[in-house]
């Protein structure tokens, strides 16, 4: 059964959500927190100018550069949902698992 783009779009909504929410909170050890400190960490400060027009962004910055990379799992493709950074510029994935009632299972930064 394939997914719907509806449902695409109410899955990766309550995602981008789940990302603001968890950002800098002590829960989010290995989730959006790891993931924006470390990009932060490791790319170019040119590679934020060009995209946000400063070198040191704050971390809700770098979460609205995030695209949808791809979304899998499951018989209609919709367990799993990974965002990343534009351009190819890093191998890293913020990966957000559904559980079967469509709510949020977890979060985490994966390679």
């Amino acid at each position: 059964m394939a997914a719907s783009e509806a449902e695409i779009r109410i899955r990766e909504a309550a995602a981008r959500a789940q990302f603001y929410r968890a950002v800098g909170t002590p829960d989010d050890e290995f989730g959006a927190t790891l993931f924006v400190s470390h990009h932060l960490a490791e790319l170019d400060p040119s590679y934020w100018k060009k995209h946000l027009s400063t070198e040191t962004p704050e971390p809700r910055r770098v979460l609205d550069l995030l695209v949808l990379k791809s979304h899998w799992g499951g018989d209609d493709e919709l367990d799993t949902f990974d965002f990343t950074l534009p351009g190819q510029i890093t191998d890293y994935v913020l990966s957000v698992t559904f559980d079967e009632s469509g709510a949020i299972d977890g979060m985490t930064m994966e390679s």
